[in-house]
């Protein structure tokens, strides 16, 4: 295998921490250049500039169509994945479809909306790794038409498009390969239906993208969504009706931009360039040394490790994934983090250096359960050594200030029962119960700026003045915070700021009130929600730290009466 080309490397400067191409990836100064000239080509037109920029649609579908092994007759470009999933679902002749439950929305969408016109029947295989066995158990006469992703968005599991073509035999089978195009090797002539999104991993920017249809998706297909520049003889304009084109131009619903063609162009060639194998090792040898460094740290690798891409995804023993975001990103490392897991996904132009920072700022993040013995009172992971010898100081402070108040003390690292001390009884709270909602919502937001003197309301209704000051470790990541509360006078307490905050007492408490709360802001009862009404809920949950809560999917899909996949593919759409 020849080595990666220098060109190729040269080509980008993402930030050293990018670990993110699984959700974008950086454009190349080619791309960029490419839509800087050729849009101050469309600023300077001419007689022929409209035809010479039109010209690029065409390199852009011979690169693509050799990077797949076609032609341009089978190839069409589309501004998205979800436009080329579309139109698949809107083509098929009908029957059933069998698509993974667990897939990512862009192909789940349009083959419900599909079945909502009666085109269409959607079955839904089971969650997990769509195996070549899982589909012959679940195929019958009725299915005509497969849908997987080439490589799955959560696992990185790398689907094997050889064998699942044999079992699926004469039926039409759609493959999205957003997660895999251009940097793994695989046998894309498989695919009936092959839909690519250029904004990951071929790092071609928003708006750019392809489909290669096969002979025999050509057939079968019933192209409804067919515009004008779909049709045969499109620049004839005779007042009537023409068929759709015979070729994957049938797709096509009207001209896309030149300048976003043109920059595909630049970004597949660049992959030619490159040659797919080489950038494959290039980001196999990354992924291997971000795993070997992780385990080393005690981490659980939750991806695929056997038939994977470039995704990898990982948990850290008693550090929800929220918390290790945010150590990741105030170490200035993009990654995706989702309730169940983080995932890191590295490029070939990834640098080696970034496995060092990844491990300081887990490292650093694991500090904060380093073996310094617990105070007798806490229980479940060990405290920071700086916390530990503050407890005494709670009780003394406690005291001088007075009765009406009450001092407490609260560990980062037990979210959310986070009270390791506590003196005084103006909230009612105990050592091992929860923080409160607003503070909660600050930690989800990787907020750990100091709240001094606001105005609040104790859970009889007292007006207190609260200050809450964010303890740090040596390398200034927030480990815990120190609370005091003062019950006031309604007319001294007046002058300061408020912020609404509640004061649980247990954890049960804190999920009922932070699920209440966020139902009664969308306003609808769970009876009645429709899946806007269920994906606001979540958003409004997320966005209050409720998912930094053990068990708390779970919780909130009970309440919801759907499952907790659902609940994950809520997160996902409202995260973006």
């Amino acid at each position: 295998m020849r080595p990666i080309s220098p060109r190729y490397l040269l080509q980008f400067t993402e930030s050293a921490g990018y670990l993110d191409f699984a959700r974008f990836g950086p454009p190349s100064y080619a791309v960029l250049d490419a839509t800087a000239r050729l849009s101050e080509q469309s600023a300077h037109a001419g007689p022929a500039t409209v035809d010479e920029l039109m010209r690029q649609e065409v390199r852009a579908k011979a690169a693509a169509a050799r990077l797949c092994g076609s032609d341009t007759d089978h190839i069409v470009l589309q501004p998205h994945t979800s436009m080329g999933l579309l139109q698949a679902a809107f083509s098929v002749p009908g029957g059933t479809v069998l698509v993974s439950e667990a897939e990512f929305p862009a192909n789940t969408y349009p083959w419900a909306r599909a079945e909502q016109t009666g085109r269409v029947t959607v079955r839904r295989l089971r969650a997990g790794h769509v195996t070549p066995d899982a589909v012959a158990e679940a195929l019958t006469d009725d299915v005509t038409v497969v849908s997987v992703s080439a490589v799955d968005f959560r696992t990185g599991y790398r689907a094997d498009l050889a064998a699942l073509r044999d079992v699926i035999g004469d039926r039409l089978f759609v493959v999205d390969g957003i997660q895999g195009f251009g940097v793994i090797e695989a046998p894309w002539e498989v695919a009936d239906v092959l839909v690519v999104g250029g904004q990951k991993w071929l790092r071609a920017g928003w708006g750019t993208g392809f489909t290669k249809l096969s002979d025999r998706m050509l057939e079968r297909m019933d192209p409804v969504l067919s515009g004008w520049t779909g049709a045969r003889d499109p620049g004839l304009f005779d007042n009537t009706i023409h068929p759709p084109e015979s070729t994957a131009a049938a797709w096509s619903i009207s001209n896309l931009s030149p300048v976003t063609s043109g920059a595909f162009a630049e970004a597949l060639e660049l992959v030619e360039d490159a040659g797919v194998a080489a950038i494959a090792a290039r980001i196999a040898e990354r992924v291997d040394a971000l795993q070997d460094m992780l385990e080393s740290l005690g981490a659980t690798i939750v991806s695929a490790t056997d038939r994977r891409a470039g995704i990898l995804a990982f948990t850290l023993p008693g550090q929800p994934a929220e918390q290790v975001g945010i150590a990741l990103n105030s170490a200035g490392i993009a990654a995706t983090v989702r309730p169940e897991h983080v995932r890191l996904s590295p490029h070939a132009s990834t640098s080696l250096d970034v496995v060092d920072e990844v491990r300081s700022a887990l490292t650093a993040l694991a500090r904060a359960r380093t073996a310094t013995p617990a105070p007798p009172s806490a229980s479940g992971p060990a405290t920071h050594e700086l916390l530990t010898s503050l407890v005494p100081a709670v009780h003394g402070l406690a005291a001088m200030l007075g009765p009406g108040n009450e001092v407490l003390l609260q560990d980062l690292s037990r979210l959310p029962d986070s009270i390791v001390a506590i003196a005084g009884d103006l909230t009612g709270r105990t050592v091992g119960g929860p923080m409160t909602d607003l503070l909660l919502g600050l930690i989800r937001r990787g907020t750990t700026q100091d709240l001094i003197n606001y105005r609040t309301n104790s859970p009889d209704g007292r007006p207190i003045r609260s200050s809450t000051l964010f303890l740090r470790d040596a390398d200034g990541v927030a480990v815990g915070c120190l609370c005091v509360n003062s019950a006031m006078a309604e007319t001294v307490a007046a002058d300061a700021p408020e912020q609404p905050e509640t004061f649980p007492r247990d954890i049960d408490s804190l999920q009922r009130f932070l699920i209440d709360r966020a139902i009664a802001k969308v306003g609808v009862p769970p009876a009645e929600m429709k899946k806007q009404h269920k994906a606001a809920v979540v958003r409004e949950l997320d966005e209050a730290g409720f998912f930094l809560i053990r068990d708390s999917v779970e919780h909130v899909a009970g309440q919801l009466d759907v499952t907790r996949y659902t609940i994950y593919n809520y997160l996902t759409e409202v995260r973006g």
